[in-house]
């Protein structure tokens, strides 16, 4: 039974959905079977993984979740043998109004990934920037949460309202739901601010903080724009290594 990893943070901006793309890329290229459930409206993974949004709207998150269609028939692949994709479409935002309405509204995701899971190592998915409803789905259907950190101080005052919804959902529909790690991203070494906000994580979060730190790299801002993941862009840049010794950490945890 694959296990589920979601990727959230209400903040926007810190490197989600490029932990998201390339973590799952990452664990494909080391021969595990991946799905990546782009949650997000926004559709950045979507499109970072070299597929339109617009090119058909009839096959996305939105369509599972409102019942439309089965989640296999969502299921697009990628240029990665082993790496699935269900994508998303502004339209997933008409997501939270159409579960608002429906009971057992927090389990719609969970319901319908179980009919795939079973055929994946991993299903890695990119929440929203946000805690409504469709990243409550996530939680709800997620075994653990990847939490993205900038190093920067006001990263750190958004990381309570967070941790306060895994709890919420910790407590109701998923008591099962745990941490898999707090992941510094776009860190800058030269730089006193990170370093210091480094060590309040590693100080406070203990072992929950993983040994990888993703570094700043242009060339990870840049693959996005080619729809590629980074390891397919430019295999010997720091963003590769970073991202594999993710994967591999993440592995030897489970």
């Amino acid at each position: 039974m694959g296990k589920v990893i979601a990727i959230a943070n209400q903040k926007g901006g810190v490197g989600k959905t490029t932990t998201a793309i390339n973590l799952a890329a990452s664990l494909a290229v080391l021969e595990k079977k991946v799905l990546i459930i782009d949650a997000d409206p926004q559709a950045n993974t979507t499109s970072g993984l070299n597929f339109s949004p617009d090119s058909d709207q009839k096959r996305t998150l939105y369509e599972v979740l409102i019942g439309e269609i089965e989640i296999t028939d969502s299921l697009i692949q990628t240029e990665i043998a082993n790496l699935h994709m269900i994508p998303s479409h502004i339209n997933l935002v008409g997501a939270e109004f159409e579960l608002a309405k429906m009971s057992e509204r927090e389990s719609f995701l969970k319901d319908a990934l179980a009919k795939v899971k079973s055929n994946y190592d991993y299903v890695i998915i990119d929440c929203s920037p946000s805690l409504g409803l469709i990243t409550i789905n996530c939680l709800t259907a997620a075994d653990s949460v990847i939490i993205p950190v900038q190093p920067e101080f006001f990263a750190l005052e958004g990381l309570g309202k967070l941790l306060q919804t895994i709890r919420l959902v910790q407590e109701r529909p998923n008591p099962d739901l745990t941490i898999e790690g707090f992941l510094v991203t776009m860190f800058d070494g030269r730089t006193k601010v990170h370093n210091q906000v480094l060590n309040e994580l590693r100080e406070h979060f203990k072992e929950m903080v993983f040994e990888t730190i993703i570094q700043r790299n242009i060339r990870l801002s840049e693959a996005p724009s080619h729809g590629k993941p980074i390891i397919l862009y430019d295999v010997i840049c720091n963003g590769t290594a970073n991202y594999l010794n993710l994967a591999k950490e993440i592995l030897d945890k489970n």
